[in-house]
């Protein structure tokens, strides 16, 4: 753990608004060592909002460090004032990005903000203008994937609209239109990720832990698989299919890949948790085995099981993947097809909030999710756990 950090965080934008990105760097309390750094292509967006992405990319990057009081230098003279309450935030696109700053802030013991010139922000000025080149490669990916390449909408398009009620599917097909202006603020066409858990296998049905073993969907997991490809066809406005490796999800989603007349795309980051020595067994059995761990695991998101994962890692490489969807898909719907664990550190990713959610969400198998990530940093969730299709 480090108690004390210094964050320097910088963001550009090439027309502004244009090819945006933004840097971040956490140096020790010193300023002699570099302990996490931080880039990201934004799409098309203006310098205020990377040069806030990229405070919260560090913020966020201090958290993950365990700092409990952060010096924060930035050559953004309107994001030092305005998180120093001496300026009004203003323009509506900013709201969002200083509220969500401001909830990092308030995670600390104690945070300092102060103006520095460009030329003692090269750090991080260099790490944004790497993600701003990175649009070249994320445009020559969306080609060769024959994606066509969609510009954010005017930062006075609005937001998402809040979902239905409870088990009622939103209509997919809401997203081929702007959103309205909404209350959460976020602006842009937002990048949806439709997350449909796999259907049922063995494993699932006598509740045993399931990770990286490969156990094939039943015949009711089969059927399963079949209600959820049909109900997604009858949506239509699908630009891409995503799944985890393990056979259970890619079996699940090849049938909404034929339902939608679609290729489905395997991603190694969308696998499930890793559960080691506790794979196939019951929650009882992994908590007679090991007692002790199994308690902490259950309360503590950086401990693994023995020889496995922990859910800090998961989250680490499906954050990866939510980053790499977002770029190569602005304001497409994606259908990821994946497994409990990394579906609900999609939501959470999306919600903002901490590892709790976890333990207390629950997902049906089939069950469909919606989330979704705006070209502004802003997200939300519009469904979670429907099932009425099956």
């Amino acid at each position: 753990m480090t108690d004390k950090v210094v964050v320097e965080a910088d963001g550009g934008s090439r027309g502004n608004p244009g090819p945006a990105g933004y840097g971040a760097v956490v140096w020790d309390a010193g300023r002699e060592a570099v302990l996490a750094e931080r880039k990201e292509f934004l799409g098309v967006a203006t310098n205020n909002v990377a040069e806030y992405r990229g405070l919260i990319a560090g913020l966020e990057a201090a958290a993950e460090l365990g700092a409990r009081e952060v010096s924060v230098r930035m050559d953004s003279k309107l994001v030092v004032e305005q998180m120093s309450g001496r300026w009004k935030v203003k323009h509506e696109a900013m709201i969002p990005l200083a509220d969500r700053a401001r909830r990092l802030v308030a995670g600390f013991d104690r945070v300092s903000f102060a103006w520095i010139p460009r030329k003692e922000n090269s750090h991080a000025d260099q790490l944004a203008n790497e993600a701003m080149d990175d649009a070249e490669v994320v445009g020559e990916v969306r080609n060769a994937l024959n994606q066509p390449v969609t510009e954010s909408t005017p930062a006075n398009a609005g937001a998402a609209i809040p979902s239905g009620p409870t088990g009622t599917a939103t209509p997919v097909a809401q997203a081929a239109a702007a959103p309205a202006p909404g209350w959460t603020g976020a602006v842009g066409r937002p990048t949806r990720l439709l997350l449909l858990r796999h259907g049922q296998t063995e494993l699932s049905v006598e509740r045993r832990y399931s990770g990286r073993g490969n156990p094939p969907l039943t015949e009711l997991g089969r059927q399963q698989a079949a209600n959820a490809a049909k109900m997604l066809a009858g949506k239509g406005n699908i630009a891409a299919i995503v799944c985890s490796p393990l056979g259970r999800a890619r079996e699940t989603a090849e049938a909404a890949g034929k339902a939608l007349g679609l290729p489905v795309r395997v991603l190694d980051g969308l696998i499930e948790t890793d559960f080691g020595a506790w794979e196939g067994l019951t929650f009882v059995e992994a908590r007679d085995h090991d007692p002790e761990l199994h308690a902490r695991w259950l309360g503590d998101p950086s401990v693994a099981p023995p020889g496995g994962e922990s859910f800090d890692q998961v989250r680490e490489r499906v954050e990866s993947v939510r980053r790499d969807l977002v770029a190569l898909y602005p304001g497409a719907n994606v259908l990821v097809v994946s497994h409990v664990t990394p579906i609900k550190m999609l939501l959470q990713l999306a919600l903002g909030v901490g590892p709790s959610l976890l333990y207390r969400l629950h997902l049906d198998l089939a069950s469909l999710s919606i989330a979704e990530f705006y070209p502004d940093g802003g997200s939300s969730v519009r469904l979670a756990n429907d099932t009425s299709y099956l």
